[in-house]
């Protein structure tokens, strides 16, 4: 079984390689133990992330938001705030897959379900499937989300800026 460390090791080497794969630079804090594990520079925005090892249950994939430590009174439950970072990024070692969360969607949640596929019940209000938030998804290449058009009078315009992983 692997320890705590193990898997943060294992999650974030594979969201380097996926923004890698992407084009996005990735810093890192010199010292550890930060709420910030690392930052992502994506299209020239500086973004603080934390990394997650994610679990999957069935049709849903578990990410935790918050961190834990062991004090005198027992475990003690710490939610991420956006002071703090702006995204939790979370690996899904069952499915290969990374995934990018927003912090500003998912404010005082100690857990987010990301759904493969429907609810037994038929609910769709409220429901973060996991194909919107893929990485690549979340994070593409801006080339690819906005493409630049001409007007009749030959000047340049953006067009076609529906977000990546909107269309099924």
């Amino acid at each position: 079984m692997l320890t705590s460390d193990q898997k943060g090791a294992i999650a974030e080497t594979a969201v380097f390689h996926e923004a890698a794969k992407l084009g996005i630079d990735v810093y890192r804090p010199i010292n550890d133990g930060t709420r910030c594990d690392f930052i992502l520079d994506i299209h020239g925005d500086l973004v603080r992330v934390q990394c997650k090892w994610a679990t999957r249950k069935g049709n849903v994939i578990a990410v935790r938001c918050y961190s834990s430590r062991r004090s005198a009174d027992g475990f003690v439950r710490r939610a991420y705030t956006e002071a703090e970072i702006d995204a939790l990024v979370a690996y899904c070692p069952e499915l290969e897959r990374c995934y990018f969360l927003p912090l500003r969607e998912f404010t005082a949640q100690l857990q987010i379900q990301l759904r493969m596929g429907p609810t037994k019940n038929g609910q769709q209000l409220g429901v973060h499937w996991a194909e919107e938030y893929e990485l690549a998804a979340k994070l593409g290449r801006p080339g690819a989300v906005a493409q630049l058009g001409e007007r009749a009078a030959g000047s340049r315009e953006v067009r076609g800026s529906i977000p990546l992983g909107s269309i099924r």
